[in-house]
């Protein structure tokens, strides 16, 4: 019964994108019949693809992640526990795939950047800014205020960093935070707060550590920002630099074929190889722990190992159709839109409005949303329903698509969006109830997944492709935007949520 409500729930997210792909490529746009029907195979592989996945993820690794950080955490040995979560937060992010595509985005538009060394460095800015989180958790901190630094120093950074990374570094934030990164720390956090919270007498002391169940995805985010405006400033040498096309513009034009299947074919070995390097370090680090801390009983670890596969199996169908189907289709629906933004102010319009549906629906099908959502109406009793999750990440995302596509026509600067955008977000962490400030966090890392930097950036990379902006300067600004906005519309909803409950009470 839980295998078929996933399955319906995946079924609601994904259908509305095809169905307003294939009206636009019916009506308006037109697209060639090879690229739409690997994009509707694409999107059959995305729905069970992402069915499977999440089944995997509730019977195997989120129940690893919470118990590993309750286990670590009943030791009472702080330097192991923030040792262990820079370690789990730098193998996750070295095996995250969405940072692999980035980093090739990155090489491939600036020669000179070393794709390892760039990993390596957003990989420990991750696990750094896990142990903070961690800590953060531990002794109460208020996130608020981590948050209001943190992001200080990054804008402070980002004045001296060249102007190319200057979108990478937001990116990079985004991308860190996949399908692999999210549910692992994100349980490990909510096993801490969990040990905390049973050991506080009070029950106001309770009441803080049930904040502090979320956030730490928001922290985590922080992390790679920052480690990839320092490898700008320090690492970056403008005068050997040279620029070339866009991976994703390439991406998408090799997939180009008669025969769709052959596309499928010819890229399944290459995900699976990238799936099972997502989770090899991730398996690796739960059979130590099972070792060492969890001691589990064989039918729990059989039950692990059986969501381990099926997270394998998901992610790589739903890669596949991602990678295959929707960012070429994506690619040529930004490439016919783009142009035709040249014919008059109604086709810009479409184009805008295009990209804000899609926004919209697009990241009601990310992986990390649906483990973000869930936990939420877990942990809160049900209160937080998903569905209003849902609508307010669709809403915040939408606005945040658009902002980015205008952004493409007119070619304004990142900063004109992102500065005052954090700024009220940060402004109302002190508002909000501290509850949905770490949600808010966490929504901003977990809207940007696979399903953004394949069909939404694609899209945004064809249309500036034809509209003479700079992929290297604008491109790299989509996902910085669709991980901002979330911030404050969930937060605007934590403001509502308190007025409703004072009028009950």
């Amino acid at each position: 019964m839980n295998g078929l409500q996933k399955f319906r729930e995946t079924l609601y997210s994904v259908f509305p994108i095809m169905l307003v792909v294939m009206l636009l490529s019916l009506t308006l746009v037109p697209l060639g019949s090879t690229v739409l029907v690997r994009f509707i195979a694409g999107g059959v592989l995305v729905i069970f693809g992402l069915t499977v996945f999440l089944l995997g993820v509730d019977i195997g690794i989120l129940p690893v992640g919470e118990r590993s950080g309750a286990a670590l955490t009943a030791k009472k040995n702080l330097p192991l526990l923030l040792f262990s979560a820079f370690i789990i937060g730098f193998i996750v992010t070295i095996a995250e795939p969405d940072v692999q595509v980035l980093a090739d985005q990155v090489s491939s538009i600036e020669s000179s950047v070393n794709r390892w060394l760039l990993i390596g460095m957003i990989a420990v800015g991750v696990g750094i800014f896990v142990a903070l989180g961690i800590l953060r958790t531990i002794i109460s901190l208020p996130l608020n205020w981590i948050l209001t630094f943190s992001y200080i120093l990054v804008f402070v950074l980002a004045f001296f960093a060249p102007k190319t990374f200057q979108g990478v570094a937001f990116d990079s934030g985004g991308a860190t935070t996949g399908p692999m990164t999210v549910p692992f720390i994100m349980s490990l956090g909510l096993g801490v707060a969990a040990v905390r919270a049973n050991s506080d007498k009070n029950n106001e002391l309770k009441s803080a550590s049930s904040n502090d169940s979320f956030g730490l995805t928001g922290i985590a985010s922080v992390g790679p920002v920052l480690a990839v405006l320092v490898y700008g400033i320090l690492f970056f040498n403008p005068s050997t630099s040279s620029v070339a096309k866009s991976a994703v513009s390439e991406h998408g034009a090799s997939l180009a074929t008669h025969y769709w299947f052959v596309d499928f074919a010819r890229e399944l070995p290459l995900i699976t190889r990238e799936v099972l390097s997502a989770l090899a370090p991730l398996a690796v680090m739960s059979a130590v722990f099972q070792a060492t801390l969890l001691k589990l009983p064989p039918m729990q670890v059989i039950r692990m190992i059986r969501g381990f596969v099926f997270s394998f199996v998901g992610l790589v169908i739903f890669m596949l159709g991602a990678q295959v189907g929707f960012m070429p289709c994506g690619h040529e629906l930004g490439v016919a839109l783009g142009k035709a933004a040249a014919n008059g102010p109604f086709w810009s319009a479409l184009l805008v409005t295009a990209g804000f549906v899609f926004g919209a629906i697009v990241v009601c099908a990310e992986p990390a949303v649906w483990v973000l959502t869930d936990q939420v109406e877990s942990i809160t009793g049900g209160t937080i329903r998903r569905r209003v999750m849902l609508f307010a990440l669709s809403t915040g995302v939408a606005f945040s698509i658009a902002l980015s596509i205008l952004r493409v026509l007119w070619g304004f600067s990142l900063w004109y969006i992102l500065i005052p955008g954090y700024a009220v977000a940060l402004i109302l962490s002190f508002i909000t109830p501290k509850l949905f400030v770490g949600i808010a966090f966490d929504s901003g890392g977990v809207a940007s997944g696979p399903m953004t930097t394949t069909f939404i950036l694609s899209f945004a990379l064809g249309a500036g492709s034809v509209s003479g902006s700079s992929s290297a300067t604008d491109a790299f600004g989509v996902i910085a935007l669709v991980a901002m906005t979330p911030l404050i519309a969930i937060q605007i909803l934590g403001i509502f949520y308190r007025i409703k409950t004072r009028r009950a009470a």
